[in-house]
């Protein structure tokens, strides 16, 4: 079986997948500091549940924007695992399609593995939105090319720096607050955060179809998107697990047999 690891900078995603289905997924917020030691016993409790043991796991895929917390997660597999992991980024793995920006290294592990897994489940082009600290906007193509895309902030973080600038705004909860107009001070930052996502993110969607100039399906993922489901109108599917798709088929395409 195979553990896909994908560390962000909000969340840690571990996945197990037995060559046909998923076998259980599991999140942890990311901490550089934390520990393989740490770590380990956290990931067998959880696979438990599911009637599967560390001694299962055979092979091992770390994809990570976090480079301090790389070190842990890959003692993680060695010590515990006793798996040497394949790791995005590093020489030697490949992923298989082009990356059409000025600096291709400058791309995020996540935004080439999520146009990887898009791909190979959507065709191209295509547009992959993904909700997490910052909202990504990237841009496959017909040929499933990572051809670049948009950085906005995350939902979360808009609403972190309203409350941390504004001395009298609350921390509030990130819901569909229903109305547009709010009628408490609450209500009103929920409509400003909710309402001006979905306008931000729908809205984008349109501009990038229209520069593009051919028809692109668009795929939101990541650990926010569930908010915006039933309320935007540009996102034509949403798919959670696009991203473990994506290092499943990467580890394919790098010799890796389950």
């Amino acid at each position: 079986m195979l553990l896909a690891i994908d560390a962000g900078n909000t969340n840690t995603k571990f996945a197990v997948f037995d060559g046909k289905d998923w076998r259980g997924q599991w999140r942890a917020s990311t901490d550089s500091t934390r520990t393989a030691d740490e770590y380990a016993p956290w990931l067998a409790q959880l696979m438990a549940f599911q009637n599967l043991g560390l001694t299962d796991l055979t092979a091992c895929i770390i994809s990570t924007v976090v480079p301090q917390a790389l070190f842990h997660l890959r003692n993680l597999s060695r010590r515990y695992l006793h798996i040497e992991p394949m790791v995005i980024g590093e020489d030697g793995t490949r992923l298989g399609i082009e990356v059409r920006i000025d600096k291709p290294s400058e791309a995020g592990a996540d935004r080439l593995v999520n146009a990887v897994g898009a791909y190979i489940e959507y065709g191209g082009p295509a547009i992959i939105i993904d909700g997490g600290t910052a909202t990504n906007f990237d841009i496959i193509g017909a040929d499933g090319g990572f051809e670049g895309g948009i950085i906005a902030p995350g939902i979360n973080l808009s609403l972190q720096a309203l409350h941390t600038a504004a001395a009298r705004l609350p921390r509030v909860e990130i819901r569909n607050p229903g109305p547009v107009i709010g009628k408490s001070t609450v209500t009103a930052m929920q409509s400003g955060v909710f309402w001006g996502y979905i306008e931000l993110i729908d809205g984008l969607i349109r501009r990038i179809r229209s520069e593009y100039g051919a028809p692109m399906k668009s795929v939101a993922t990541g650990g926010v998107a569930s908010l915006f489901e039933g309320a935007s109108t540009a996102i034509d599917v949403f798919d959670h697990d696009l991203n473990s798709r994506g290092l499943v088929e990467v580890f394919r395409r790098n010799g890796g047999k389950l």
